[in-house]
């Protein structure tokens, strides 16, 4: 991304000043800077591009991200395995700070970092014409942000989020998820079907550059992902809304929805998964691996992507920040390391007593194309698209046929990876070589379809989306580990409990919220949808 972030960053920080500062009607008029922002010349698609970068990882280095995305997502999810002590997800230890992480604080977070600015650009652009389609696209990106928090920690401040500014209340309520999801689809229908491709410019996006109809079939394609969050609780809705997007989602890996980051602006502008992985904030480079599930899979099936996003040997020793250029790649030396292990010294626990270790460098780590730090963030794919259509088509024979969708999205998913670089390309011959070496099977349809959407969102990084749908469709089905001291009697969490600080903060909200958790305000809570 070669537009000149930083600039856009600090001028809608310092122009979100403004816009927040009061004063009389007389003294904005004897008083105002013709040169400066107010309210009559404030352009929104500033605050966008910040909304936008934000979703891909806090601020400040990349708080949330570490903590939500990669030390509990993803794994729990046998995605990555590390012995790093602190890293609590796949022993099933609550660590509160880090499960509220994502949440946030008065500094950063998605409340602070993301809701506060999208919340702002919608209601900005209310009822100004001139700013319909960044209206839109606000709107989009309003229910992308929510649909994460409420699938992360059930309900939620929806309805009243972001509105301090607004309309003054600092308390918000917190919303069902019911009614959340129920929202999320109207605002996503709307707000799709109201883009207007002889309309305004979107200037501030980050992602698609202002390409309405791009704008249009992600708003579909989110539209397909929140309505099959429901197959478990409504399926009457969920089908309803897959029959509606059918034919209008995204057509190629050239819709996929990515942020290319940008080294100029420093950390906050960077690639938060990749700053992690490389071991700016510790030794994850030597001690963060792939999972043995994840390799396994892979492996089981020559799935060509093993050879592009596995690398042996990368960092050599646990104090090096340089890659070793001698990475080997060959598929045939990848091995996962076993989640739930450490270095206690105790038998059955350390690693270095399990009968898979050799040396650190010898177990997986993700390729260095993947670690860039001016590389991709994935927000939402077409891989994903065609795979949900092909559950769509599988549960309800609608849209088409679900073996066909399934080949799309397979091949779609090996495809994609040279999104994140070009050393990681493979092309589309392979893939469909390996979709026809491993075809659709209808009799374990479900299995199959969730099993590589589950491989494809490992490999974009994206562990949020990737325990959402494990806990949506129950697969793979993935073999627990039973740490000693676990926080769920050795079940996979289901759910992120709230802050404990919104005690104090919003105390009231908050304990009904904690009451009316099903199982409790705990890691083995479950959300609504997650029956």
């Amino acid at each position: 991304m070669k537009t000149n972030i930083l600039k856009k960053y600090s001028t809608l920080l310092f122009a979100g000043i403004l816009l927040s500062s009061g004063c009389t009607k007389d003294f904005e008029e004897i008083n105002t800077n013709p040169v400066a922002y107010s309210q009559a010349n404030f352009d929104p698609n500033y605050i966008l591009t910040t909304a936008q970068l934000t979703y891909t990882g806090s601020t400040d280095f990349a708080y949330d991200t570490w903590r939500g995305n990669l030390i509990y997502s993803s794994t729990m999810m046998q995605g990555l395995s590390t012995v790093i002590g602190y890293w609590a997800g796949d022993k099933y230890l609550l660590n509160e700070g880090y499960t509220a992480a994502y949440w946030g604080n008065a500094s950063v977070g998605a409340y602070t970092e993301q809701v506060k600015p999208i919340v702002d650009v919608v209601e900005f652009t209310k009822g100004q014409s001139k700013y319909n389609n960044v209206q839109q696209v606000a709107r989009l990106w309003k229910a992308l942000i929510f649909e994460r928090l409420t699938d992360l920690y059930g309900d939620v401040p929806y309805s009243q989020a972001g509105q301090g500014y607004h309309q003054s209340n600092f308390a918000p309520k917190y919303d069902s998820q019911q009614s959340i999801y129920a929202d999320l689809l109207k605002e996503v229908e709307e707000a799709t079907n109201a883009l207007n491709v002889n309309g305004d410019k979107v200037t501030g996006d980050v992602v698609y550059k202002g390409d309405i109809n791009k704008w249009k079939r992600f708003g579909n394609t989110l539209l397909l992902r929140i309505a099959m969050r429901l197959t478990k609780v409504d399926e009457n809705t969920a089908k309803a809304y897959a029959t509606k997007v059918i034919g209008k989602t995204m057509i190629a890996n050239d819709d996929n929805a990515l942020v290319l980051h940008d080294v100029s602006g420093a950390r906050a502008t960077q690639n938060r998964n990749s700053q992690v992985l490389s071991g700016d904030g510790g030794q994850e480079n030597y001690y963060v691996k792939w999972s043995k599930t994840f390799i396994d899979l892979l492996k089981a099936t020559n799935d060509p992507r093993l050879g592009k996003v596995a690398v042996t040997k990368l960092f050599l020793n646990e104090n090096s920040k340089d890659q070793n250029p001698s990475f080997d790649s060959n598929p045939a030396v990848q091995k996962g390391m076993p989640n739930g292990k450490d270095l206690s010294g105790i038998a059955g626990r350390d690693i270095r007593q399990d009968a898979s270790f050799t040396t650190f460098p010898d177990y997986s780590s993700p390729s260095p194309g993947m670690l860039k730090k001016n590389g991709a963030t994935f927000i939402l794919t077409y891989a994903e698209s065609e795979l949900l259509l092909a559950e769509a088509a599988q549960r309800w024979n609608i849209g088409g046929s679900a073996a066909a969708h399934y080949a799309s999205g397979v091949s779609a998913a090996i495809t994609c990876l040279a999104q994140y670089d070009a050393a990681l390309a493979i092309n589309s011959t392979v893939a469909d070589a390996y979709v026809a070496a491993n075809p659709y099977n209808a009799g374990n349809g479900l299995q199959m379809i969730n099993t590589q959407y589950w491989l494809h969102t490992n490999t974009m990084l994206d562990f949020y989306e990737t325990w959402s749908n494990w806990r949506r469709s129950g697969f793979p089905v993935l073999i627990p580990i039973v740490y000693p001291g676990n926080a769920t009697s050795g079940t996979i969490p289901r759910r992120f409990p709230y802050p404990v600080e919104e005690a104090a903060k919003n105390g009231e909200n908050y304990r009904a919220a904690s009451a009316a958790v099903p199982g409790g305000d705990t890691l083995t809570g479950k959300v609504w949808w997650d029956k």
